[in-house]
C-alpha cells in the first residue's frame, strides 16, 4: 500500500465510524478492510485517539470546504440553506450512516481529549457558516448565531431520528416540517 496508505486508513476509518462511533474503531478491523498489517496502521497513527482526532479533523474541513463551495457556486444565501440539510441526508442515504461528529458528540464523554475537541470543531463550523449565510440572507447579525445553532440542531437532530428508523423519508418529512415553521427556508 503506497503513499495513499494514510488517506485509505482515514476514509475507511470515517465509514466505519459513521456507521459505529469512535468505539467502532478498531485496528484490527480497519486493516482487514483496507488490506494491510494492524501495525502497518500505528506507522500512521499512533494511538486510536490521534486516528479518531485525524478522522474528526479531516471530516470538519471537508465539510467547511463544502459549505464554501456551495455558497461560492450557488452565491444565493436562501438556496444554500434550503441546500443544506442535503449535507446531512448523504449519510443516511450511505447505509443509513450519521454524520460522523454527530455520533461522536453523542459519545463525548467517553472520547480522548483531543477527539473531542476536533468532534466540536464540526459543529463550529457548521454554526459559523450557517451564521455567516443568515446574515446575508438579511437576519439581524445579533440574531444569527443562536438561530443557526437551531438551525444546526434541528438538522442533525432530523438525522439522528431518521437513522433510528432506518428511514430517510423520516429526516425529510422533518425538514418540511422546519420549513412550514420557517426555521429554514421553503
Amino acid at each position: 500500500m503506497g503513499s495513499n496508505a494514510k488517506e485509505t486508513i482515514l476514509a475507511a476509518a470515517r465509514k466505519t465510524a459513521q456507521a459505529h462511533g469512535y468505539g467502532g474503531l478498531s485496528y484490527r478491523d480497519l486493516a482487514a478492510e483496507v488490506g494491510i498489517k494492524a501495525a502497518s496502521i500505528y506507522h500512521h497513527f499512533a494511538s486510536k485517539a490521534d486516528l479518531g482526532a485525524a478522522v474528526a479533523r479531516r471530516y470538519w474541513e471537508d465539510t467547511e470546504a463544502e459549505l464554501d463551495a456551495m455558497l461560492a457556486e450557488t452565491s444565493d444565501p436562501l438556496r444554500c440553506l434550503q441546500l443544506y440539510p442535503g449535507t446531512f441526508r448523504r449519510s443516511l442515504e450511505d447505509g443509513n450512516r450519521l454524520c460522523l461528529c454527530s455520533f461522536m458528540s453523542a459519545e463525548y464523554a467517553d472520547l480522548p481529549e483531543i477527539v473531542q475537541r476536533e468532534a466540536q470543531g464540526f459543529a463550529d463550523v457548521n454554526i459559523a457558516w450557517l451564521a455567516k449565510v443568515l446574515v446575508m440572507a438579511g437576519v439581524e447579525p445579533k440574531d444569527s448565531e443562536a438561530r443557526a445553532r437551531a438551525i444546526f440542531a434541528a438538522v442533525s437532530g432530523a438525522q439522528l431520528y431518521a437513522r433510528s428508523r432506518s428511514d430517510v423519508s423520516q429526516f425529510d418529512g422533518l425538514i418540511e416540517s422546519y420549513r412550514a415553521s420557517g426555521l429554514l427556508p421553503a
